[in-house]
């Protein structure tokens, strides 16, 4: 059972400078938004930019000097990969990371320039597990799970005992679970000293097996949809991390894929901090009240991951302007003659939208031989302004302008 001496050894062993005492700081634009005097642990600063490092630096230095000259291996398409590549290589040992052959370039080299060999097998992370575990019994390797080791547990745990020193008088805590190494080791710190403050979980919905199982108070097994919050994604609980968020862990709720979206938006937007979607989720329940028992409390959301895909974050980016109405997709239909584009396009310049994208279409259109549909992404400031550009169009004498892929409903979470 991981106590709390277990984690005190582990901030000792990681003491030498290679695991940062990450910051954790109160964010007043946000506690403003959410009703609480919110804190952000920045685990994103670790050097993979998660908090990954500590738990495996703290398994491989458990290893005897016998294990550590056979080396290490892990199977991972993420976060843990670079955690443990980077930790064998601080240690000086060998490591062999198993991943996905679908797993994206990017997070393939990161691994390798971690100083890790990485070998591509299977089509997801179960296939590339099962082969981990072989190479594990032939070539005498130690594997480093990602959440259901003690040592792992414990090396997690240090995030916990450093956010009672930074904010002493907070109230509660929350935190992302995916296998739940990282809360189990926070709920274990801070619970043996501090009883009273609440440790929260947070679940995408798209991967909900440890809500599931901690309502109904045994291992459920649920599958895995498609999700921008990859890191905190797993079929099943661990059978070490299950039993501490059991005792320890006070509540556990579920965020949906647009809330997720809308939290890495606002924490990036207003919060000045990036996120993945996966350290996101705990941000993501407070700004829209799942923990409602916490307003006008002390409250720290850890930021477990910053390794975001760029092209997953411009998507993420649009679709919130979208929604906040400060993009906006039109449809007019101009005059095929010369001058016509310019004379549409002074209108909506006179009207202060910039023009992001345009395009003609000639032939896919049932308007008259001399007249043209045009597309256009604009730049807008808000609501009112789509307005008063869509009225001076119409006085212009545009007759054909329509509004294309407007949001029905605005997002709860990017109102203003």
């Amino acid at each position: 059972m991981i106590e709390l001496r277990h984690i005190l050894d582990a901030r000792s062993r990681l003491s030498d400078g290679a695991i940062k005492e990450t910051p954790c700081l109160e964010s007043e634009a946000l506690s403003e938004r959410c009703g609480v005097f919110l804190f952000l642990k920045y685990e994103t600063l670790q050097r993979t930019g998660s908090f990954k490092p500590r738990g495996a630096l703290n398994r491989i230095l458990t290893l005897s000097g016998e294990e550590r000259s056979r080396g290490v291996i892990a199977a991972s398409a993420g976060n843990h990969a670079q955690g443990v590549a980077y930790a064998a290589g601080v240690v000086g040992v060998d490591a062999l990371i198993v991943m996905p052959e679908s797993t994206p370039l990017v997070k393939i080299t990161r691994t390798q320039q971690l100083g890790a060999t990485v070998e591509l097998h299977g089509q997801n992370l179960d296939e590339a597990l099962t082969r981990a575990r072989e190479l594990e019994e032939q070539k005498g390797m130690t594997f480093v799970h990602p959440f259901d080791d003690e040592a792992v547990i414990a090396g997690q745990g240090t995030v916990g005992l450093e956010i009672l020193e930074q904010v002493p008088d907070l109230e509660a805590i929350v935190s992302p679970i995916g296998g739940g190494g990282l809360i189990s080791g926070i709920a274990t710190a801070v619970k043996a000293q501090r009883p009273e403050v609440k440790v929260y979980g947070v679940q995408s919905e798209a991967a909900p097996a440890m809500k599931q199982s901690f309502d109904a108070g045994e291992w459920q097994s649920s599958e895995v949809a498609p999700t921008i919050a990859e890191g905190i994604t797993l079929k099943r609980p661990g059978d070490l991390t299950f039993p501490i968020i059991q005792r320890l862990v006070d509540g556990i709720e579920l965020v949906s894929e647009a809330e997720i979206e809308g939290a890495v938006y606002e924490l990036l937007e207003t919060g000045k901090s990036l996120t993945e979607g996966a350290g996101a989720a705990g941000y993501c329940a407070i700004r829209n009240g799942r923990f409602p028992g916490l307003a006008g409390k002390k409250v720290v959301v850890v930021l477990c991951g910053a390794n975001i895909d760029l092209n997953i974050l411009e998507r993420i980016i649009e679709r919130s302007l979208l929604k906040q109405h400060r993009l906006v997709r039109l449809g007019i239909t101009v005059k095929d003659r010369p001058g016509g584009l310019a004379r549409m396009l002074a209108v909506i310049a006179e009207r202060e939208a910039n023009v992001l994208h345009i395009h003609h279409n000639r032939v896919f259109t049932e308007s008259a031989f001399w007249q043209v549909d045009v597309e256009l992404i604009l730049e807008v400031k808000n609501r009112v302004h789509i307005e008063r550009l869509l009225e001076a169009l119409a006085q212009a004498g545009y007759t054909r302008i329509e509004e294309l892929g407007v949001p029905l409903v605005p997002a709860p979470h990017l109102e203003r």
